[in-house]
């Protein structure tokens, strides 16, 4: 029975110690859940310079240092426990000497794209020089690959998640992220933070 108690001490041990990565491509909802792990009472580790906005009323939860993550990682020890959001194009630079939980979002292809035109649109930028179908290619060849990368890596433990499920099923897919991170979230709060009045540009 000792034995057992102490593996399970461990792998919890294991858990509160890693670091938690929020992933995925832009604007798949991954704002929305560090908002989620945040309310169920796990530490955002964001810097605040990017401030809410229409595009995000609730908040970007961004890190600005991690833009350069492939030169600089000295800022990894202090992120150990919390919650930080990493693009996905970003996860090859993590170093291998940490332990990383990492929930990857999932979200609709032809959402993605019309939600991040509109972003871009409200920004005065154009996006007009590469196609939806162009882009989409490039997305979905880039999600394959990161994928079956982070399957080979022994120190990343995946949970994929896709967002509308998250917000069609809130109290199952809470349950399920809380049991993933060690069952030491508040899933009441985690479901109160999910605003379904934000799922714009369905497809």
């Amino acid at each position: 029975m000792n034995i057992f108690f102490n593996l399970f001490k461990r792998k919890q041990n294991r858990v509160k110690n890693s670091t938690v990565i929020i992933s995925g491509l832009p604007r798949s909802g991954t704002s929305m859940m560090m908002r989620m792990l945040e309310a169920g009472g796990l530490a955002p580790f964001t810097d605040h310079i990017r401030k809410p906005d229409n595009d995000n009323p609730k908040g970007y939860y961004e890190f600005e240092r991690v833009k350069k993550l492939e030169k600089d990682k000295s800022w990894l020890p202090e992120a150990k426990g919390k919650a930080v959001k990493i693009i996905s194009i970003l996860l090859k630079h993590l170093p291998s000497e940490y332990e990383y939980k990492v929930i990857f979002m999932h979200r609709n292809m032809e959402e993605i794209l019309a939600s991040q035109a509109r972003m871009l649109a409200r920004r005065g930028k154009d996006s007009s020089s590469v196609t939806d179908d162009e882009l989409s290619k490039k997305f979905n060849v880039h999600l394959k690959n990161i994928k079956e990368w982070l399957a080979d890596q022994p120190n990343f433990d995946v949970m994929h998640v896709t967002y509308h499920e998250v917000i069609q099923n809130r109290r199952y897919h809470c349950k399920k992220i809380n049991e993933f991170l060690g069952n030491r979230l508040d899933v009441k709060q985690m479901i109160s933070a999910i605003d379904k009045t934000l799922y714009r540009n369905k497809r």
